[in-house]
């Protein structure tokens, strides 16, 4: 199997627990299904590793984005793109035919994350994956307060949904806690939960890209580990369709 080229600080994390999963299952072709996966970032590295993905995105630019890719890639055979909301998995994907399913960065959009969750697992072959990427409510709120906005991150501490209503462009945040109960109230076993972005999108410019490999590293050290992980940007949850 060829190996991922995903080292960032934005991505370490997630791809070392993926890359756990493919190692698990090492010889096997995959079906892989990516809610509003967008141009491919994962999609396209996966397929390279010889897998099947289909994505699943409302957008048809990033679609179409996506398709130049895969063919620029030489992987076009084994990237499926369809056009959907996640709201409408259900009708797109047959039942039980994925064996890892990612959902990242959807269920603060949706309009009803608990449908979708349920889609993913009927969509899911029994101890088949989730990999679940979630906005996280704590950073939220330091971020606003760090940037002077005190009333919205006043808001936004005590909205049950971890959002400030009017402009903001998410319909809800998660902590830790949360999210493993969405999950885990779907039928997934939770078995990892990191932070994603506990120092990148704090640190200047200068020292993210001057030392790129150096941050890789760090948000590792730290993704797992408490206060740390609570405070990430994202939370990732790895989860399993029990067999």
């Amino acid at each position: 199997m060829e190996q991922i080229r995903t080292l960032t600080p934005r991505t370490a994390v997630i791809w070392s627990v993926l890359r756990a999963e493919l190692d698990r299952r090492a010889g096997e072709r995959l079906s892989v299904l990516d809610v509003g996966g967008g141009t491919g970032g994962f999609a396209v590295p996966l397929a390279e590793a010889g897998h099947r993905v289909t994505v699943v995105d409302a957008s048809p630019d990033a679609l179409a984005a996506l398709t130049r890719r895969a063919a620029e890639a030489g992987v076009a055979d084994r990237v499926r793109a369809t056009q959907g909301d996640a709201d409408a998995l259900t009708g797109l994907v047959e039942p039980a035919t994925v064996d890892l399913v990612l959902c990242h960065s959807v269920l603060e959009v949706v309009d009803d994350p608990e449908p979708v969750m349920s889609a993913l697992i009927t969509a899911l072959r029994p101890d088949g994956a989730a990999s679940v990427l979630v906005a996280g409510r704590a950073a939220a709120v330091f971020g606003r307060a760090m940037n002077g906005q005190l009333e919205a991150a006043t808001a936004l501490a005590a909205d049950p949904h971890g959002t400030t209503g009017g402009r903001d462009t998410l319909r809800r945040r998660y902590d830790a806690a949360d999210a493993s109960a969405l999950l885990t109230a779907a039928g997934l076993v939770v078995e990892e939960i990191h932070g994603v972005r506990v120092l990148a999108d704090l640190l200047p410019a200068a020292v993210a890209d001057g030392q790129q490999a150096a941050l890789v590293e760090l948000e590792r050290a730290l993704a797992a580990r408490s206060p740390y992980r609570d405070l990430a940007a994202q939370l990732h949850l790895f989860a399993r369709r029990p067999a």
